[in-house]
């Protein structure tokens, strides 16, 4: 039953929603989806279109907004807009370590698991969509791994779109794993290079912090095994606009006097932990590289196979000869199964899974180069998480899509810029620019 209440300025209502598990077998097992629905309150009772969101990840739910924060409020101007939980996210069929048992095995997760992937979310958009708009098309906003999501609508079901507009999500339309990840090592590394030219000290801090993970066994308050390969991972946040700013604020007070001598505080634990554990969307870890799956060949662990062909990644010779500590960013690794503690007992699956080679195509290029649907993207001129070479090849091979290429913003623009960017976005796409 859904329920509707009220936040500054806002009408939400929370939407639940029953699809099948399989879309091939429709007839099969269902899973039950979650997705709030907002609208501005002085336009509750109008009859007005509406804006599908779909989060990035993969792996979190749509964002909680308090009132119109970010983007939201200029949407709300002319649409009434759908949060929607993917499945596997949020309040959406959530698959954990303490889900994912019922399932059975590791097999019987890993085979659950592969329907959890931008074609099953678009079909599920499909499949709901009717009983929101009634069947009219709507627009569907894609922010990273969302805009993966958009591209594979695009490809599947253009007929249900009035308009796409993607953030930071254009993907390579036939990029294996291994490609993905082999653009992405020296982009991290200008990221990190930008990070030491702006904090120059962060150099040494770094690198007594590696030593130090290198020669002792550290753990988080949860649990988490901090070794040094995970301590890199850190530079994840490098991706965001205020991401060097946050490492240089961690690093600096990392360690504190101890009878036992200097040791990692209790504060930079609690916040590494913060950054590190998947406790809470464990969703991206298991199927991170499966969202690039394509064709009968394996993902195969492709970022830790990759990483060995950049030898300056290796921190314990970065330590041993005195250079630079680099970060690592947006991958996913065996070791990260060892160390998370709210991963450990998936690492079979996740196993399985790094194996498997049926997965099918997520994008067709004959129908994206006919495409008929109004689509704007915007493309972050040296994106962390999504090459941009990769997202201007495909935005070249989408007829019609118009892209806005901007040093302005990271990754996250969409939270940074806000309405300015959806501004942005839809003039494009309206072909007012």
């Amino acid at each position: 039953m859904s329920v509707s209440y009220r936040q500054p300025g806002v009408v939400l209502t929370d939407r639940y929603f029953t699809v099948p598990l399989d879309h091939d077998d429709p007839a099969g097992e269902t899973i039950d989806l979650y997705a709030r629905e907002a609208v501005a309150s002085d336009r509750a009772d109008r009859d007005l279109p509406w804006l599908l969101y779909l989060q990035g990840g993969p792996g979190f739910g749509a964002n909680r907004f308090v009132g119109r924060q970010a983007w939201l409020g200029r949407a709300l101007e002319e649409y009434r807009v759908l949060l929607l939980d993917q499945r596997g996210t949020g309040r959406s069929a959530p698959a954990n370590r303490q889900t994912l048992p019922l399932r059975g095995g590791p097999a019987a997760q890993a085979d659950y698991l592969a329907l959890f992937r931008a074609d099953s979310i678009v079909r599920d958009c499909e499949a709901i969509r009717p009983q929101v708009t009634g069947g009219a098309p709507w627009t569907v906003l894609g922010q990273s791994f969302g805009g993966f999501c958009a591209t594979a609508y695009l490809s599947t079901h253009p007929e249900g779109l009035a308009t796409a507009l993607i953030t930071g999500g254009l993907p390579s339309l036939d990029a294996h794993a291994d490609d993905v990840y082999r653009a992405a090592y020296p982009r991290i590394e200008r990221k990190v290079a930008a990070h030491y030219d702006r904090y120059p000290m962060d150099v040494e801090r770094a690198r007594r912090i590696a030593e130090h993970l290198l020669t002792r066994e550290v753990t988080l308050p949860n649990g988490y095994r901090l070794t040094v390969e995970a301590f890199q991972s850190l530079g994840i946040v490098l991706g965001a606009g205020d991401g060097s700013h946050r490492l240089h604020h961690l690093l600096e007070d990392a360690f504190v006097p101890t009878l036992a001598g200097r040791e990692l505080s209790d504060a930079f634990r609690e916040q590494v932990q913060g950054l590190l554990s998947y406790a809470a969307h464990p969703l991206y870890a298991l199927v991170h590289e499966a969202c690039y799956g394509q064709g009968r060949r394996p993902t195969a662990w492709a970022a830790e196979r990759v990483r060995a062909e950049f030898e300056r990644f290796d921190a314990a010779s970065a330590v041993a000869d005195w250079a630079p500590l680099l970060f690592t960013g947006e991958s996913v690794h065996p070791w990260t199964f060892a160390c998370d503690p709210a991963l450990r007992p998936l690492r079979e699956t996740a196993e399985l899974l790094a194996a498997r080679t049926d997965w099918r195509p997520l994008y067709d290029p004959a129908r994206l180069a006919a495409n008929a649907v109004p689509v704007a993207a915007a493309v972050y001129h040296d994106d962390m998480y999504v090459d941009t070479a990769h997202s201007l090849a495909t935005a070249r091979a989408i007829r019609g899509l118009r892209t806005w290429v901007t040093d302005e913003f990271e990754h996250d623009g969409v939270r940074a810029g806000g309405p300015r960017v959806l501004d942005r976005l839809l003039a494009l796409a309206r072909d007012e620019v």
